[in-house]
This record gives C-alpha cells, structure tokens and sequence, in this order.
C-alpha cells in the first residue's frame, strides 16, 4: 500500500519511531509555539480557524454533544469550539504532554461560556481510547501530516464518530499556483532560521515545510479521506494555497 512521504520524515533523525520524534519535538518547542504560530503565519492561522468553524457549522445535522479536537496542542482550536458551542463536552488529545501543559495552564486562565466542559488528554492518534461511535464532531488542526501512518490515523478518527458525524482537517500546503509557490518557497527557507532563534530548534522547523510539501494535498486527502470510509469529502484552499480546509462525513 501506499505511503506518503510526510511519513517516511523525521524531524531529528531517519533512524528511529517518526511517532517518539514528534512527540519530542513539540515537547520541546511547546513553550515557544503559540508566538512561532503568529509569527510564521503573519497572524492568518486565525482567520484560517475561523473560516474553517465557519465552513462546518452548516454541515453539521445538529448541535454537538460531544467534540473531539486530535492534535489538539495549546488548545486553540478546543477554545475556539467551546465559544462556539457553550453547551458541548470537548475533548483535546495530544501526543505531547509539553504542549498539553500549555493548554491546561491556558484552560485555567480562560473564562468558559456556559457548561462547556473542556479536558486535555495524552494519547496516540493512530489508537484513538474512545468507543465506536463516541463522537459527533472531530477537528484536527496541523496534525495529519504528521502521523506516522495516515490512512491509520483517518480510518482510527472513522470509528470514533458515530454516523452522520463530521470532520474538519486544517492543513497547511504547498500553493499549486506557480507564482505563489515561488514566493512560499522563498518564506519557507527562512523558517528554519527562526526556529532556531525564537524556539531553539531549526530541526523542528525545517521539518515543517518538508512535512508539508511531502503530505496529501487537495484531491489526493479528499480521496483518502473515502478510501477511509469518509463521504461527500470536500476542500477549500486560501490564502493563494498554503493552506487547506477540508471536511467530510462520517
């Protein structure tokens, strides 16, 4: 079978689990990733989060009950939900505990609407500890292209949602336009750079573009997303193609 190239990419050594490196990495640039967010992404990442809840909620058959937010980081995407739906239990799984603190020390200093209930948990993508069936809304927001085995990870988050439920994947990508990718593979090179200043560790972000120009895009996700028994699978690029929104039904 088929194996993408974000797979087979590591970001500290060839040699060695891809799953035990990432887990590495974002533990160590965990305290310096929310300002490397706003910084690489000039503040876009957002309005890319915004535009991509806007896209689900007319998908969506009903008011969730339960969400699940995989790569969940920080916690953005999580917080941006439960202002969204006040009354609904969200749950952020992440496979770095580094990042997990981060979002546990934001969730106690952030007022909650309503009832919403928000708990952050360690655990693996690809052997998701949720029933068949448990949820009714899965988010994954800059994870995908880092799992190990993506057809996996896609067909695990298929169990976990009962019928009808919806996925919404925010990914960045590589402009399939000429002119913007020039531009975008100018920015690129300057990332590494960065890392190594702000975040002290130009091996994590040089992994990123090679993560992403090496991962599904477009098309391609959307008929993975069916081959993993995802329907009606769409996507929607912005900001000139460096990033994708996609969403499908369980």
């Amino acid at each position: 079978m088929e194996r993408f190239g974000s797979e087979k990419i590591n970001p500290y050594s060839d040699s060695g689990e891809k799953r035990e490196q990432i887990e590495a990495m974002f533990d160590h640039i965990a305290p310096a990733y929310d300002f490397m967010n706003s910084a690489m992404s000039l503040g876009q990442h957002r309005r890319w989060r915004n535009r991509a809840l806007d896209m689900l909620t007319p998908r969506l058959d009903s008011s969730p009950r339960r969400i699940l937010d995989i790569a969940t980081g920080t916690g953005d995407v999580a917080f941006a939900l439960a202002r969204r739906f006040p009354n609904t239990a969200i749950t952020g799984l992440d496979l770095s505990e580094g990042m997990l603190r981060v979002a546990r020390h934001r969730l106690g200093n952030t007022p909650l609407p309503g009832k919403t209930s928000i708990e952050f948990l360690q655990g693996d993508s690809l052997d998701l500890p949720f029933a068949d069936g448990s949820f009714d809304l899965v988010t994954v927001a800059y994870g995908v292209r880092n799992f190990a085995d993506i057809r996996r990870g896609l067909t695990e988050i298929r169990r976990v949602m009962r019928p009808g439920a919806l996925l919404c994947v925010i990914e960045l990508s590589v402009p399939a336009s000429s002119l913007p990718r020039i531009g975008y593979n100018l920015y690129t090179r300057l990332i590494p750079l960065a890392g190594r200043l702000i975040a002290g560790d130009s091996d994590a972000y040089t992994y990123l573009p090679r993560s992403i120009a090496a991962a599904p895009q477009r098309d391609r996700m959307t008929s993975l997303m069916k081959e993993c028994g995802f329907r009606a699978p769409q996507w929607k690029s912005l900001s000139l193609g460096a990033l994708c929104i996609y969403t499908a039904l369980a």
